[in-house]
Parts: C-alpha cells; sequence; structure tokens
C-alpha cells in the first residue's frame, strides 16, 4: 500500500506505526479527522494475517468513526486504534500499558476505548500511563461495559426503522434475524422480547453463544451461512463487517437493515445502492450503533447512567431523519448519512476563525480535574 498517498486521497490526518520489543506489541493508530475536537475510537486486538489488512482495517474504521462522532453530535472527530496479536494468547498488562505509552506522546490527539478484543479492564491498563482513555470499570469512575448502550442504541434505532417502514410505534409481531450474539447481539434481544418482537433468529461462529441465547431467551438457532436469508422483517447484522455483499443481497427477503457491526456492506456505494434498488431499508452502521461510544464520553462530564440513556435513546430519531432524509432526496442511505455528518462538519468549521476556549473547558482530557 502507498500509505502516504492513500491518506491524502482520504483525507487523513495521521498514521501512527507503533512498536514495543520488551512487549511485542505491535501496533497502529489511525487519525482521519480533528475537525469536531481530539480523535476518538475504540483500540481492538485481532490476529491480522498481514500488516497491510490491519493498516486498511484500521484506516476505514477511524474515518467512519469521523463520521458516526458528528452524527451523534459528539465533539471528537474520528481514529482508531488496533494491536496485532491474539485477545485471548498475546493480552497482557504490560502489553496494554505500552500501547498506553504510545498514546500518551501523541499529546491527547487520540482518545480510545474498548472495541473488539479489549475491555474496561484493559482500558484500566492503559490508563495507568495516560489520561487519554475512556470506558473504565465502574469502580473507577467509568461506564463500565457500555455493550448496554450500543444494544439499547440499536433497540431505538430499530424502532426508529419500524416507524418509517412500517408507520408503527411498536415492534409487536416484527421478526428479526440477529448475525452475532456476542455482548452487544445477545443485549440486544431481551430490549426486542420487552416490545413484543414474535419471533427472533440468531447465530454466532461461537456455537456456545448461539446455545446460551437458546437456553436463556428461547429464540431460534440457524446456521450462519443462513441467518441473512431468514423470512424476517429486520435482519441486524452484529458481528463482524462485510456481511452484506454480492452472495447474501439476492437472498435477502427483509425489509429493513439495522445491526450494530461496523462496515456492514462489502463496497459501500455499490451495495447501498443495490438496497436502495430492491427497497431495503439500510440503517447505516455508525448512525445506529453509536450508543458505545455516546455512553463511553459521558464520563468526561462525571459518569451518569441516566444521562447516558437520555442521549444514547436519541439515536431514534437520528434514524428517523437518516431514513427520512434519503427518501425526500431519492438518494441512498449512505449518501443520506454523509450529508448529515458533512453538515455538522462544515457547521463547525465556521468556527475554525474563532478564538475560544469554552468547548476545550467543557471537554477536558478524561481523567483530568475540572
Amino acid at each position: 500500500m502507498n500509505v502516504i498517498s492513500n491518506m491524502c486521497s482520504g483525507e487523513y490526518e495521521q498514521i501512527a506505526f507503533c512498536h514495543d520489543k520488551n512487549t511485542g506489541l505491535k501496533a497502529i493508530i489511525s487519525i482521519h479527522d480533528t475537525t469536531l475536537g481530539p480523535a476518538l475510537g475504540g483500540t481492538r486486538i485481532r490476529p491480522y494475517a498481514t500488516e497491510e489488512e490491519a493498516l486498511i482495517d484500521v484506516m476505514k474504521l477511524s474515518k467512519a468513526m469521523t463520521f458516526k462522532n458528528a452524527v451523534a453530535g459528539l465533539n471528537y472527530g474520528g481514529g482508531k486504534g488496533v494491536i496485532i496479536a491474539d485477545p485471548k494468547k498475546d493480552k497482557t498488562d504490560v502489553l496494554m500499558r505500552a500501547y498506553g505509552r504510545f498514546l500518551e506522546s501523541l499529546g491527547g490527539r487520540f482518545v480510545t476505548g474498548e472495541d473488539v478484543g479489549t475491555d474496561e479492564f484493559d482500558m484500566l491498563s492503559i490508563r495507568r500511563e495516560t489520561s487519554y482513555v475512556i470506558g473504565l470499570p465502574e469502580l473507577y469512575g467509568g461506564g463500565g461495559n457500555v455493550s448496554w448502550a450500543t444494544s439499547f442504541g440499536i433497540y431505538r434505532g430499530i424502532k426508529g426503522a419500524v416507524k418509517h417502514v412500517f408507520g408503527k410505534d411498536e415492534l409487536k409481531g416484527i421478526k428479526i434475524a440477529i448475525q452475532g450474539v456476542g455482548n452487544v447481539g445477545s443485549m440486544l434481544i431481551p430490549y426486542l422480547q420487552e416490545e413484543g418482537v414474535s419471533t427472533i433468529y440468531v447465530t454466532d461462529v461461537d456455537t456456545g453463544r448461539v446455545a446460551g441465547a437458546v437456553k436463556q431467551y428461547g429464540v431460534k438457532a440457524v446456521p450462519m451461512d443462513e441467518i441473512h436469508a431468514q423470512d424476517v422483517d429486520i435482519y441486524a447484522p452484529c458481528a463482524l463487517g462485510g456481511s452484506i455483499n454480492d452472495k447474501t443481497i439476492p437472498e435477502l427477503k427483509c425489509k429493513i437493515i439495522a445491526g450494530g457491526a461496523n462496515n456492514q456492506l462489502a463496497d459501500e456505494q455499490k451495495h447501498a445502492k443495490i438496497l436502495k434498488d430492491k427497497g431495503i431499508a439500510f440503517v447505516v452502521d455508525y448512525v445506529i450503533n453509536a450508543g458505545g461510544v455516546t455512553s463511553a464520553t459521558s464520563e468526561i462530564l462525571g459518569y451518569s447512567r441516566a444521562r447516558s440513556e437520555f442521549e444514547v435513546s436519541r439515536i431514534y430519531d437520528r434514524v428517523l431523519r437518516l431514513l427520512s432524509l434519503a427518501e425526500e432526496k431519492n438518494i441512498t442511505t449512505m449518501e443520506a448519512a454523509m450529508m448529515m455528518a458533512q453538515e455538522r462538519l462544515a457547521e463547525e468549521k465556521k468556527l475554525s476563525g474563532v478564538h475560544c476556549g469554552f468547548r476545550k473547558a467543557l471537554c477536558p482530557p478524561p481523567g483530568s480535574k475540572w
């Protein structure tokens, strides 16, 4: 990959490559855009097959965070971190602390939180070396695991999509297929059942998770390669990205796609257009799955579960606006989401010539004193 050329074409500000020989740390931090404030995004740990695969992933994810944070109304830009390692074998306290030292060296340009392969206790390890981290355990003043907030936001987004597509305020009688029942997918189930969702199909690469969901919630298990093809109203991808692709799209029977996975479309422009033409309402991932980051950033003002729930619940309104804008302009929902993000970024740029410390006062580094 021609790194600098790709940074210029994608309007990335900074890519940081990190290596620590003592702990074996190999990591990449991508800062896409800081118009709205310091870059914010989770750090994931994955055993990437190649360094180029890791670089492509972190760049794509950091760009999505710019738009997610903009649409969510957060005063943060877009960034992401990846650690090339197996989280089940290689993750240690000293590895995370070494990563935290690299974060500190960026001087606050990047604030991180948990993601795939990391949790709130990993954030606590990072916090020993830098204040630029959110998502700490509750006992240490944080909000703990934010999976509940991501799930709650998806649930609220689903309600907004159902309101737009079916014109109803309730989920009674709705059928849904959930791909992935990890923390987010499994926590989504009770929200749906409390609303009277009639049928829930689930799948996961981890058969133990599927068995647990079936036992606990009475949902129906289906094979991984059949979940998208179920005769349902809503398909909810809550695993890794790319499940909406050339192979799966012709087999879709749903009217709505609304789930927590990042980068759900294998080819954003191409597949968004195909879904539009098929009459399927695609709720853009970074609009609907912003609950976790929204909740985590509330730690900066002093964590409040009630305030987090209120902020996350507003995803309902953003999903309604997304789908209404796409319909009104006769464009794809990907294009509509980009319009929403660009509007926010453009408004912020109007202040670029105004010297004011007010926003900085409202957004001190995580962990700092007021």
